[in-house]
C-alpha cells in the first residue's frame, strides 16, 4: 500500500511543480513582451532569462505562437483583476464608469515604464491576420463592450442624458488613454495623467443630465492614486 501511495503521489507532485514552472515562465515572458513587444519574445531569450534549456521551455508551450497567446491571455487576466472586477463593486451607472476609468488610468501610470500589450500589440499585429491578432482584438473588444455597457447604464439611471452616444463616449475615453500613453511614455511630457483625467471629467460634464441630482457625490474619489 505504501508503494502504491508513493507512486500515486509522484505524478501529483510533478504536476504541481510543472504548473509552478509554467506560471514562472509566463510571468517572465509577460515582462519581456511588455518591454520588447510580443514579436521580441523568443524561446531562446526566455530560456536565457529562466536559466533553462530551449527544450525545457518548449515542453510547457509547444511553440512560440502558443507562448505569445498565453502571454496575451495572462495580460488580459491581470487587466481584469486590477481594473474591471474591482470597479463592478461600485454602484451601476456613473460611479462604476468613473471607477473603471480611474483604475484604467492607474494601470497606465504603471505601464508608462513597462509598456502596454494592448497598445504595442495593436502596432505589431494591426495588419497581420492570425491567432495572436484574433486574441488581442477579442480582448480589446471585450473591454470596450464593458465600457459601453457602463455608459448605457449611466444613461438608464438618468445620470447621463438620454441622447448621449454611448459608443462615441467609449471612443473618446479610449482616445484619452492612447494620448496619455503616447505623451507620457514616448514624449515624456509631465502632467499627462492630469490632462487625461481633466479630459474625462470634461467628457462626463458634457454628457451629464443636469436635471438629475448628482448621484455620485458620495462615490469614491475619481482621481487615480499616483
Amino acid at each position: 500500500m505504501a508503494t502504491s501511495n508513493q507512486t500515486a503521489a509522484g505524478p501529483i507532485k510533478t504536476m504541481r511543480k510543472g504548473e509552478l514552472t509554467r506560471a514562472a515562465i509566463l510571468d517572465v515572458a509577460l515582462q519581456l513582451a511588455s518591454r520588447q513587444g510580443l514579436e521580441g519574445l523568443t524561446i531562446g531569450l526566455l530560456a536565457d532569462q529562466m536559466k533553462m534549456s530551449k527544450s525545457g521551455v518548449f515542453a510547457h508551450f509547444g511553440s512560440r505562437e502558443d507562448l505569445q497567446i498565453e502571454v496575451v491571455k495572462l495580460y488580459h487576466k491581470r487587466f481584469e483583476q486590477e481594473v474591471f472586477y474591482p470597479s463592478i463593486q461600485d454602484p451601476r451607472g456613473l460611479p462604476r464608469l468613473q471607477a473603471m476609468f480611474a483604475r484604467w488610468i492607474k494601470r497606465v501610470t504603471v505601464e508608462i515604464d513597462s509598456g502596454c500589450i494592448y497598445i504595442s500589440g495593436a502596432v505589431e499585429y494591426d495588419d497581420r491576420p492570425g491567432s495572436i491578432r484574433d486574441q488581442l482584438v477579442g480582448m480589446v473588444r471585450t473591454w470596450q463592450n464593458a465600457l459601453h455597457r457602463s455608459v448605457q447604464q449611466s444613461i438608464e439611471t438618468g445620470q447621463l442624458r438620454a441622447d448621449v452616444d454611448a459608443w462615441q463616449m467609449v471612443y473618446e475615453m479610449y482616445g484619452l488613454i492612447l494620448a496619455l500613453h503616447h505623451d507620457a511614455r514616448f514624449l515624456k511630457i509631465e502632467g499627462s495623467v492630469q490632462r487625461a483625467e481633466a479630459g474625462f471629467e470634461r467628457l462626463i460634464a458634457g454628457a451629464r443630465n443636469i436635471e438629475t441630482p448628482d448621484a455620485t457625490k458620495h462615490a469614491a474619489p475619481r482621481r487615480a492614486a499616483r
